[in-house]
């Protein structure tokens, strides 16, 4: 999925990909670095911990408000993303909360650029990594991921039947991890 953010002037491109085997986080991550453009900022996440598209994509636009307010905890867009989309203020619980280890076996990617075709071409550049399926189902909820974020998050079930219209609980739980985001800005 490719997203333009206006506002940014940012194209976004959010993928899934299930049955990943990374024998080498370090390795792989210094692979696509070397290949991909230097104006791409990427980033990936345990897709067990996201909570549908919307999420990754909230915390980009979060991440760029806070480079454009001058308020970033981060030096990197892709790590302001990651800290965001955890909301957590400090990388390496970030990084530990929703971050790729070795034994994640569906992971999403963030790729933000100001051109879609280098973009597109960061995504094939992971894509060829990742050596997995290009699934952006896995970035649906479903009852077990619903679980592990609930957990994650600390997300009660009455919270979420609080907040759910029509007794739509994945969208609830989705607007929770948002809500969870956008107050990380109000954290300082």
């Amino acid at each position: 999925m490719l997203k333009y953010i206006e506002e940014f002037g940012k194209h976004v491109a959010i993928a899934g990909f299930s049955d990943v085997k990374i024998k080498d986080i370090e390795e792989f991550f210094q692979a696509i670095n070397k290949e991909k453009q230097p104006n791409i900022e990427i980033q990936f996440f345990d897709a067990n911990l996201v909570a549908s598209w919307q999420h990754p994509y909230f915390a980009v636009l979060n991440a760029l408000t806070a480079f454009k307010n001058k308020v970033n905890i981060s030096k990197s867009l892709a790590m302001e993303t990651m800290l965001y989309a955890s909301a957590q203020r400090q990388i390496r619980r970030a990084t530990q909360l929703v971050g790729i280890k070795q034994d994640s076996s569906n992971i999403a990617a963030i790729i933000i650029g100001e051109e879609p075709e280098a973009v597109e071409s960061a995504l094939s550049i992971v894509s060829k990594y990742v050596k997995a399926k290009h699934d952006d189902t896995i970035l649906d909820l479903s009852d077990t991921k619903t679980k592990i974020i609930q957990k994650a998050f600390g997300i009660s079930n009455l919270e979420i039947s609080t907040v759910a219209e029509k007794n739509d609980f994945t969208k609830a739980l989705t607007d929770l991890v948002i809500e969870r985001m956008a107050l990380l800005a109000t954290q300082r």
